[in-house]
């Protein structure tokens, strides 16, 4: 087997010999490069110890770690706007970017609701209407199969619909509630004041006078008179009271296959396809750069862990020394966790949820501040 040689303290350039080539192109990230791989390697012992590794492996750990720390703040972005981001192109890139919260997912949610209940929305409500006609017996047909008897006023190629509303009332009690039955005529003459006043008869009644007229109307249609009603089941429209001529019976329906959801591509749908990139290493502050060198030294452990691991011991001249390869890999791991642990703590005590909070308690403290300063007396 050749030799091969190990770490000698002079590491080559970073660019050209990272294994995916992400920050290459980075100043910084060239300069930084040979630093940590000189201070991973002497935090490992050298040069009073050897470092089975090469400078490759150095900078595979470190390009590792930058995309590790890219990771984990991306990933909780992420999930901090994806809300917000739903339905914006996947072109986009949001890495660093300041993303507002808005009510445009919540809109979008409301109008689904608008849609079943006509008030808005973005389903058509489209129209149509049933003739009635008379049956075989000369009787007027009272049930009709919208599905096969309707008129729609757009075909609806087969497919299922749903009705929304039935025009099947008679005319609002607000606009006959001024029969001379109810109206101010007969309460003048019924005081003796009818026909006393000149052109005009006027007489002035409290807002609640209309409403028990408005619900009296309403009741005498109900009990005295027969009801207009419907029954509306599996599209079969049955009408109350029974026809007794020929007129128009319009509905309002849409077609269910206008619900369905709309798929449409290259929009951020989920958390797999919202644009956040790997970070710029430049653009990575102090603390972030700070975490990013200790989690390539732990990384740097555990490689150099694995290798030493091949052989738990070498014999030397009337001995043999144990290596310290598991204790490298186990501690390694335990700081890259602790790392990330610690990483995600800081993320989720900087989310929105948490800084509004802070926030409010601030504002609480400094209000009991306020409340303890004298105030004022105010002598005229």
């Amino acid at each position: 087997m050749a030799n091969i040689t190990i770490y000698d303290g002079s590491a080559t350039s970073i660019s050209g010999n990272t294994p995916f080539g992400l920050y290459d192109a980075d100043l910084l990230f060239q300069s930084d490069g040979p630093k940590v791989a000189d201070w991973c390697a002497k935090r490992l012992g050298y040069p009073i110890t050897d470092i089975e590794l090469q400078d490759v492996q150095l900078f595979a750990c470190f390009e590792e770690a930058v995309t590790e720390y890219s990771s984990q703040v991306n990933r909780f972005n992420i999930r901090e706007n994806l809300l917000t981001a739903k339905g914006n192109s996947t072109a986009s890139n949001y890495t660093h970017k300041l993303i507002d919260p808005n009510l445009g997912r919540l809109i979008g949610l409301s109008k689904q609701y608008g849609s079943e209940v006509g008030s808005g929305g973005t389903v058509d409500w489209k129209q149509g209407y049933i003739t009635t006609v008379t049956g075989s017996d000369g009787e007027w047909i009272q049930e009709y199969d919208l599905n096969a008897q309707a008129t729609f006023s757009q075909s609806v190629s087969g497919t299922d619909i749903e009705i929304k509303r039935v025009f099947h009332q008679k005319t609002p009690a607000q606009s006959r509630h001024y029969d001379p039955q109810f109206g101010s005529d007969y309460a003048l003459n019924s005081m003796g004041w009818g026909g006393t006043m000149a052109g005009l008869n006027y007489l002035m009644l409290p807002l609640y006078d209309d409403l028990l007229k408005v619900q009296q109307v309403e009741f005498t249609d109900t009990i005295r008179k027969s009801h207009y009603s419907f029954e509306l089941i599996n599209n079969k429209l049955k009408i109350f009271p029974r026809p007794n001529q020929e007129f128009n019976f319009y509905f309002h329906y849409i077609e269910t296959v206008d619900r369905n959801t709309l798929v449409t591509a290259s929009l951020v749908s989920d958390y797999s396809n919202m644009g956040y990139d790997n970070m710029v290493y430049s653009d990575i502050n102090d603390p972030g750069l700070q975490w990013i060198k200790k989690y390539t030294l732990s990384l740097v452990k555990q490689v150099l862990g694995s290798v030493r691991s091949k052989y738990s011991s070498i014999p030397i001249p009337g001995s043999e020394t144990t290596l310290d390869g598991e204790t490298l890999r186990s501690e390694g791991a335990a700081e890259a966790e602790a790392l990330i642990a610690n990483l995600r703590e800081d993320l989720e005590a900087a989310s929105r949820r948490n800084l509004m909070e802070k926030e409010n308690e601030i504002t609480d403290f400094q209000q009991g501040m306020l409340n303890k300063a004298p105030l004022n007396i105010y002598i005229g």
